[in-house]
């Protein structure tokens, strides 16, 4: 089975947790979403580059998703969501994933 990267799980973790979150209308599942695909991107993050970098990549996830909110106030929703996945996607694969 291809590896899927980790950057791609972080992204996941960002749009799709605000996706289902504003779908459902359930704040609850879309964190839920957003902590599952967080800490599986921290586990890959962790084999692939060690855990110092795990823990700098893990603080950018959560900081990405807590600088999207008052972002969204000036761009809107969808465009902060996407530019802080877009963040995370660049320096997961900067990080850990041009490794692999």
């Amino acid at each position: 089975m291809a590896k899927v990267p980790s950057s791609l799980v972080a992204a996941t973790g960002l749009v799709g947790g605000y996706g289902v979150a504003r779908w459902t209308r359930k704040r609850q599942l879309g964190g839920a979403v957003l902590a599952v695909a967080g800490v599986a991107a921290a586990q890959q993050w962790r084999r692939q580059a060690g855990g110092r970098a795990a823990g700098a990549l893990s603080a950018a996830y959560v900081a990405a998703f807590a600088g999207s909110h008052p972002l969204a106030k000036k761009v809107g929703a969808w465009p902060s969501v996407f530019g802080a996945a877009g963040a995370v996607v660049l320096a997961s694969w900067a990080v850990a994933d041009r490794r692999a």
